[in-house]
């Protein structure tokens, strides 16, 4: 009887950990799929309710970690640009997907910045090199309309 009583509480167990192991992949699947909208600014309510995070975490999050820096209002109110609401996505995915600590999360973020900051140049659409002499030859042309005026 003892033995009945365990094996049902053992796939009791069992089955509430497989519907937390689901509830936590969907929950992640549903981060990933966030939608920034395209505005120039966001209230640290919109952002918060953006991030499924509570306002007061922004604004800690904000005192320890360098790269938030929301611009404030003339009436104090905090205005997130998109950079930083991609910054505060980038923290959470850090601090409870991954499981840094902050002062962690913020090293990484410091490494990440610094490898961005080597990538190569600005990528240029490919030019054919009939259209670099054209543009070459009006570039001259601009040259010689400003030397002559200078001069003459």
């Amino acid at each position: 009887m003892c033995h009945n009583i365990q094996t049902t509480q053992t796939s009791s167990l069992n089955a509430t950990m497989s519907m937390a192991a689901r509830k936590k992949t969907a929950s992640k699947s549903k981060a990933d799929e966030i939608f920034i909208p395209d505005k120039l600014y966001f209230r640290i309510g919109e952002v918060a309710t953006l991030c499924r995070l509570p306002a007061y975490v922004l604004r800690f999050w904000e005192s320890e970690f360098p790269q938030l820096k929301p611009v404030k209002s003339s009436t104090g109110q905090r205005m997130y640009r998109r950079r930083d609401v991609e910054n505060v996505l980038r923290i959470k995915q850090l601090l409870y997907d991954q499981g840094f600590t902050i002062v962690g999360a913020r090293q990484q973020l410091r490494s990440e910045a610094k490898s961005d900051k080597g990538q190569g140049a600005i990528p240029f659409p490919a030019q054919s090199p009939a259209e670099i002499q054209h543009i070459r030859q009006g570039l001259r042309e601009i040259l010689h309309l400003l030397s002559t005026r200078r001069t003459g």
